[in-house]
């Protein structure tokens, strides 16, 4: 079986699985069994694959279509131009969450806090984007915080964080003047909802509050001024549709300078607060 063969037989499987984009994913796929890069699979394609390969690559395809994400089978994603390595004990990096990085790159800072690191993608790439800054990382997942630590040291700013296992700010000591998060916002009601990659095969505790999807914001908006200094920022992620109720949320705990900001698609996706003047 030719390479060519192999990755249309496994597109009509994704397809038939219901795989949003099996094209891309196949050929993704078919690079990792192969051990090539992604843009030289086309150089491949008339090429006789080794069992060793066609095995591989089933086993793959088998579960992508049992929708396991691409980023778990390959153990990486690609997030602001760095490749972060993934696990399914934290959530994949989403494109969107890349606009939360752009906002906080929009202004100076020099400390910054990242409350639910996850993978890291936040605080490692702050850091690796300001070189002069430092910061602290905070999970209530030890794996997590296992996991953002090696990505740290794979980008190579481990020596400028502090990663912590901690409940939002329990373990936290200090002032900042960046505070960031992508904390769980979907609500229990939509989880039965969401995409199976999420619903099954991403940690639920990075995906929702088991409530009304909103109860880091209040956490947040209460306590985070204790850690912000006087000209600081706080930038959350939020849900598509959520941004107005976390807006609301900030301002009633006295937030100012607030603000609502979309992401690449035009969606509202990040509330950014600063200390009252």
């Amino acid at each position: 079986m030719t390479a060519a063969e192999a990755m249309v037989a496994a597109m009509a499987r994704l397809r038939a699985a219901g795989v949003p984009d099996p094209a891309r994913d196949a050929r993704v796929l078919l690079a990792h069994a192969a051990q090539v890069d992604a843009a030289r699979v086309t150089l491949i394609a008339p090429e006789d694959m080794a069992a060793d390969i066609i095995d591989r690559y089933d086993h793959l395809v088998s579960l992508r279509a049992v929708r396991v994400p691409v980023s778990q089978l390959i153990g990486s994603r690609e997030f602001y131009g760095r490749r972060f390595n993934i696990t399914r004990e934290v959530l994949d990096p989403r494109p969107e969450t890349e606009s939360l990085i752009e906002a906080a790159l929009s202004a100076p800072f020099s400390d910054v806090l990242d409350l639910g690191v996850g993978s890291g993608c936040l605080i490692v790439t702050l850091l690796a984007e300001r070189p002069d800054a430092k910061g602290v990382a905070v999970d209530i997942s030890e794996a997590a915080c296992l996991q953002a630590s090696a990505n740290a040291v794979l980008h190579e700013v481990a020596d400028r964080v502090q990663v912590l296992k901690s409940d939002w700010f329990d373990a936290v000591e200090g002032r900042f003047d960046l505070i960031v998060s992508n904390p769980p916002y979907l609500a229990a009601s939509e989880m039965s909802q969401v995409q199976p990659e999420l619903r099954d095969h991403e940690p639920r505790l990075a995906l929702t509050d088991e409530a009304d999807g909103l109860t880091a914001y209040r956490v947040i908006a209460a306590e985070a001024q204790g850690y912000l200094s006087a000209e600081g920022r706080v930038l959350v992620e939020t849900g598509w549709q959520q941004a107005s109720s976390v807006r609301d949320i900030f301002e009633a705990q006295g937030w100012g300078e607030l603000s609502i900001l979309p992401d690449l698609g035009g969606r509202d996706r990040i509330v950014s607060a600063s200390k009252p003047g």
